[in-house]
């Protein structure tokens, strides 16, 4: 979904900057049919109080800045539409300290929208260092308000919160995890024959797991930095219809093996899909280039670490699963869901359907990680103990049966 966007730049006597809302989503969160034309004409006067009303700014001595918009327009960012209003922040005593950021516009009715936060410093000298853009951070239904500092800015702070932005994009994103997820059901086992089998060995299955993270990495990696610096610029909407198809492909991959070592070959090939997914997210920052490696290390190293976490909590009990006589069933079960749940995202994403009627049980699972992670493991100990069995190692199977 479309994020919205809160840009600042801190002077010596006051804060300025822009908001920027995407119309669609602002059409949800007020509850109205809102367009291009309305959001300035007929709508326009109702959407400026709501918007001026949802903002706010408070000093280190708990007195109200007061906040101006300025007159709104509508721009096309990413592909969608925006309404756009310009920011003035003014403190009381006309010297700009740290202050908190209030702001709840959209996010106060949808529980899912995101609004990233920016911030670039003047040092007196009346320009702006593009150099010292900086992250703030992410607004959403939970957390309704953020620090901004007023000193200089630090690469150290940026990169670590853009790191923490990698970590939430992938830890909140229900489709990336879903693939990855889809694409380490079959990791404990091999294709043989047009079907699956265990793996000989543990180790086996280990490096099939660093083959697959390995390939996704430098797919998303790649493309990531290629579509950020703008040497790729792709329209959202196909991309994450993409997204949805590189599931339902890794689902049914998961089902019946469509390749010997499919699964890496997907990670890499759809890794590049999802890179350009992260990369819409750090345009949405709104950073020039000077901040731009900066971002990336961080953003990458967020994603990263998210999904090395999503492996150490899923594979072990996997790995043991796949010992086991139920996890055919199991696993046939879980590529379904995948796959049901990746055709709505399809049918959405595409504008073929209006909404996700799965939505609430994604949102779900994704906000109660380690309880799946714990289902998971402890179908894995009950499955030893009612439904163990020794696989015929697929070493020990004819040449003539292998895939």
């Amino acid at each position: 979904m479309s994020t919205s966007a809160v840009l600042l730049d801190i002077r010596d006597d006051r804060v300025e900057g822009e908001v920027q809302l995407p119309v669609d989503r602002l059409a949800v969160a007020v509850h109205r049919d809102l367009t291009r034309d309305s959001v300035l004409g007929t709508d326009r006067a109702f959407l400026e109080r709501y918007t001026a009303g949802h903002i706010g700014a408070v000093g280190e001595d708990e007195r109200s800045w007061p906040v101006t918009l300025g007159t709104g327009t509508v721009r096309t960012i990413d592909g969608t539409a925006h309404l756009v209003y310009p920011l003035t922040i003014r403190p009381p005593d006309g010297t700009v300290t740290d202050f908190d950021l209030r702001y709840d516009v959209i996010v106060e009715e949808l529980l899912t929208h995101k609004v990233i936060a920016t911030v670039r410093y003047d040092f007196g000298r009346g320009i702006l260092r593009t150099d010292d853009a900086e992250t703030l951070g992410v607004l959403d239904f939970s957390t309704k308000s953020i620090e901004v500092p007023a000193g200089e800015g630090s690469w150290l702070r940026g990169f670590a919160t853009t790191a923490g932005l990698g970590i939430e994009h992938v830890g909140e994103g229900a489709d990336h995890l879903l693939f990855l997820l889809m694409l380490l059901i079959p990791a404990p086992l091999v294709a043989v024959g047009g079907r699956w089998h265990a793996a000989p060995s543990a180790r086996r299955s280990v490096v099939r797991v660093i083959h697959v993270v390995t390939a996704f990495a430098l797919g998303h990696s790649l493309t990531l930095a290629l579509a950020a610096a703008g040497v790729i610029d792709l329209p959202s909407r196909p991309v994450e219809t993409l997204i949805a198809l590189s599931i339902a492909v890794s689902a049914v991959h998961a089902v019946r093996p469509l390749v010997a070592r499919g699964e890496v070959f997907i990670a890499a090939g759809f890794g590049l899909v999802h890179g350009l997914a992260f990369a819409s997210l750090i345009g949405d920052l709104g950073l020039d280039r000077g901040a731009l490696v900066t971002t990336l290390l961080g953003f990458n190293l967020g994603i990263e670490l998210t999904q090395l976490l999503v492996v150490a909590l899923m594979m072990p009990s996997l790995v043991a699963l796949a010992r086991t006589a139920v996890y055919p069933a199991f696993r046939i079960g879980v590529a379904v869901v995948g796959l049901v749940f990746s055709v709505s995202w399809m049918l959405e994403r595409a504008t073929l359907t209006s909404l996700d009627p799965f939505e609430g049980v994604q949102t779900w699972l994704v906000g109660h990680p380690l309880l799946v992670a714990a289902t998971v493991a402890a179908s894995a100990v009950v499955a030893h103990q009612v439904a163990p069995r020794t696989p015929r190692p697929a070493a020990e199977l004819s040449d003539g049966d292998r895939l």
